[in-house]
């Protein structure tokens, strides 16, 4: 005789405590989920409808949607936001501007404004997220591809017009590898370590990650031909002639990669993540059948509301949807104010590294100019970045602390590299892709060693310190060439 499961419909308040019947608690459903037959067992999807097991998972609640922000409440907004950030911007700016008008010392000036550059960025970075919320996914993909690291290309530019090519060089590559080894390394160290947990592995998306290596490997054969080309003749047209191929080559790579993620494969990228989530679920979840010592109505009690209370009490499935809500973020600013913001900051960071540029030949007396460009430089530029990837992967988001330092480097690489090489073209100016020997073959290994780590999907604060360590090791060895 089968046994029929009665299964009311699901509430919107999916929460585990209202997911038990009068007759049935908890501990019970509890129960009736970790004792499980020898045998064969029978998939939570057995006997329900796919659409109701669907709608119980995946229903949002209306009382999540908040009304539309005003003048007054956008302003506040913007204004709080990151509010300690906001006053240290605040304090740093002008600094920066009177250390340079009244002639402080290249020293003070830098260190000045290189602290007024790194508020400013998360500034920036907050703007730029409420507009992108605005204006759609595909504006929105675009305008994050193109503000995302508008701190690095406002000081290539503002390099690149003072003519000093070699820190620009040694800027453009610091950022790469202080995003993959640096904030990587900070990611995978601290997202292992907290909160403390014996035998602690976080996961991510291995199709993301993999993408992103695969597109920096491009970039490195990109950096590696000129600089090949360069030890085998001296012809320096040809170099150059090389270098700006390649540039328009890579940003074209570029193009393509935005044409793959926003339009012809949007959704292809998580289509086997979810399947995993789903088959896991359906794996560990079941019903138990009436057997010796269970009563009959003691099962169709705490098995009628299961497949809402039971699946999000599991280990986690709740915690997925959690951070699914979590993830639809809704603008807190109006779009004219975002708008203004993004204009207004820009300009200061703007001003910001203006300044800071004008004080690096005198801080070059100090200490060499590749050491500025591979160390200094980079934490100004992805400051905001560091924190924000970080924080994410302490709270367990592993693949927005991925995309944000691998992602990163891979835009820096394909984007802003490629376009500054393209700028200098048309001011004059002969920035090439003939990179150090010594920066090129480090950037091959640092891009070698992030894909090895990240192949299995799985990181542990072990190889966050390998990533540290790593950087370490380069940050000393650069300070001697």
């Amino acid at each position: 005789m089968s046994t029929s499961v009665a299964i009311d419909p699901p509430t919107t308040n999916s929460s585990p405590e209202h997911s038990t019947s009068s007759s049935g608690s908890p501990a019970d459903d509890a129960l009736l989920l970790s004792s499980q037959p020898a045998g064969p067992s029978q998939p939570l999807s057995a006997g329900i409808e796919p659409a109701l097991l669907t709608d119980a998972v995946a229903v949002p609640s209306s009382n999540n949607v908040k009304p539309e922000p005003t003048v007054a409440s956008s302003i506040k907004a913007a204004l709080l936001a990151n509010w300690y950030l906001n006053i240290a911007a605040l304090i740093f700016f002008p600094l920066g501007i009177v250390a340079h008008v009244l002639q402080w010392g290249t020293v003070a000036s830098f260190v000045i404004n290189f602290l007024a550059i790194i508020p400013l960025a998360k500034c920036l970075d907050f703007a730029t997220d409420q507009l992108s919320m605005r204006v759609g996914e595909t504006l929105g993909g675009l305008l994050n591809a193109s503000f995302g690291n508008a701190v690095e290309l406002i000081m290539g530019v503002i390099t690149l017009k003072a003519g000093l090519l070699r820190v620009l060089q040694a800027s453009l590559i610091g950022s790469i590898l202080s995003n993959l080894l640096l904030v990587l390394g900070f990611c995978f160290f601290f997202g292992g370590l907290i909160p403390f947990k014996r035998g602690k592995v976080q996961k991510f998306s291995m199709a993301n990650a993999n993408l992103d290596t695969g597109l920096l490997a491009v970039v490195s054969l990109g950096f590696i031909v000129p600089a090949t080309l360069s030890a085998v003749t001296d012809n320096e047209n040809g170099v150059i002639l090389v270098s700006r191929v390649a540039a328009i080559l890579l940003l074209l790579t570029y193009v393509t990669f935005l044409i793959f993620h926003l339009y012809t494969n949007p959704e292809n990228l998580q289509k086997k993540e979810e399947t995993d989530v789903m088959s896991s679920t359906s794996a560990v979840t079941h019903f138990r059948r009436p057997g010796k010592g269970t009563h009959p109505s003691r099962v169709g009690s705490s098995a009628m509301l299961s497949p809402v209370g039971s699946m999000l009490s599991l280990p986690g499935v709740g915690e997925a949807v959690e951070e699914e809500e979590e993830e639809k973020e809704q603008p807190v600013t109006l779009m004219w104010v975002a708008a203004a913001e993004l204009l207004i900051v820009t300009v200061l960071i703007a001003v910001s590294a203006e300044f800071l540029v004008d004080s690096l030949d005198g801080l070059s007396e100090v200490m060499p100019e590749t050491f500025i460009g591979i160390i200094l430089l980079p934490i100004a530029g992805n400051a905001a970045e560091h924190v924000t990837a970080v924080s994410s992967a302490i709270r367990g988001k592993m693949d927005l602390a991925i995309e944000v330092s691998i992602g990163s480097s891979m835009q820096i690489a394909l984007f802003v590299t490629p376009l500054l090489v393209l700028v200098g073209w048309i001011i004059g100016q002969p920035l090439t892709l003939n990179f150090e020997t010594f920066e090129t073959v480090v950037l091959f290994a640092t891009v070698f060693v992030v894909n090895a780590l990240i192949q299995d999907g799985e990181s542990h604060w072990l190889e966050g310190w390998m990533l540290l360590a790593s950087y370490i090791m380069i940050g000393v060895a650069f300070y001697f060439v």
